[in-house]
């Protein structure tokens, strides 16, 4: 990507560049624990929002209630995310052609 600065007669170009190796991109052996992280957390902001909407609705006080049960929820969800995956990845595999 090329960038112009300045009035049109004294333009100085800056030259961007983008690739891979200055990316900051996390090292493959870490794919396991990352998707746990990540899948945890979204299940358990989504399914936390919904629970708790329909059993107290929503009010003034539903993101901070919403908030605390995902943060004691997470610590939960995050480790039997991490312990079952590979299971459950075994017995699709099992269970597919």
């Amino acid at each position: 990507m090329i960038v112009k600065v300045g009035p049109t007669n004294s333009t100085v170009l800056i030259r961007i560049t983008c690739t891979e190796e200055k990316k900051m991109r996390i090292p493959a052996r870490f794919a396991p624990i990352l998707f746990s992280a990540l899948l945890s957390a979204i299940m358990v902001c989504i399914v936390s929002a919904f629970v708790l909407a329909v059993s107290q609705g929503l009010d003034s006080g539903f993101a901070a209630r919403w908030l605390k049960s995902c943060i004691t929820t997470w610590p939960i969800a995050f480790p039997t995310v991490a312990i079952v995956a590979p299971w459950v990845r075994q017995l699709v595999g099992r269970m597919t052609v």
